[in-house]
């Protein structure tokens, strides 16, 4: 299985090519201002925790979610600026953001691609991350399983093509280094629905 390093400071361009794009930004918002939205969500969103089905059993989600359309009128103001910042820096207007948050190691996301019937084909997936640095991994679908490893940096921005939901995972495993909490906000633009889409994811 081929592996990639982690991805010195100012490399912005994971992997490009006919599987997808992805692209990581450190210091998109600088250090003070992603410590106050950080501080601002952690207190005042409504964090809910979920249950799901896993080997016949169900067992809880070892997150918090929490999600919002865009054009809620009473959108938090650190969430109004964050999809701004993405927006000027991706060029794409986002219609909903999930916000997962790690409280420590044990708290993780299992491999994974976005369910792809409810996001627009041409449009990225962007994520901000808050708080403390986590490790993402994405990695291969299909032979050669190439991994790309990427410290989250809080302030960073990662940016995934559509494509590459269909030809990568990624995740944050746990960890049983010493790690702060952390948020992550994922900006997504989902095709219209009756309404019952899951902005939690």
């Amino acid at each position: 299985m081929g592996q990639l390093g982690l991805f010195e400071r100012g490399d912005d361009v994971l992997t490009d090519g006919p599987l997808g794009r992805v692209t990581y930004t450190p210091e998109l918002i600088d250090a003070a201002r992603a410590a106050a939205w950080f501080d601002e969500l952690r207190e005042r969103v409504e964090w809910r925790s979920e249950r799901r089905m896993m080997y016949e059993r169900e067992v809880d989600v070892p997150r918090l979610v929490a999600g919002f359309r865009l054009d809620d009128a009473n959108l938090l103001a650190p969430l109004r600026e964050a999809d701004a910042a993405v927006r000027a820096a991706t060029g794409v207007t986002f219609s909903s953001v999930g916000l997962n948050f790690y409280r420590d190691g044990r708290d993780s996301v299992a491999p994974h691609n976005d369910h792809l019937n409810e996001l627009r084909k041409d449009k990225p997936i962007a994520l901000i991350s808050l708080g403390s640095t986590r490790r993402m991994t994405i990695r291969a679908k299909a032979p050669p399983r190439r991994v790309l490893h990427v410290d989250l940096e809080p302030g960073s921005l990662l940016v995934m093509s559509y494509e590459t939901q269909l030809h990568y995972d990624h995740g944050i495993p746990k960890t049983d280094e010493s790690v702060g909490p952390r948020i992550s906000l994922a900006f997504r633009v989902r095709v219209p629905s009756d309404g019952r889409a899951n902005f939690y994811r």
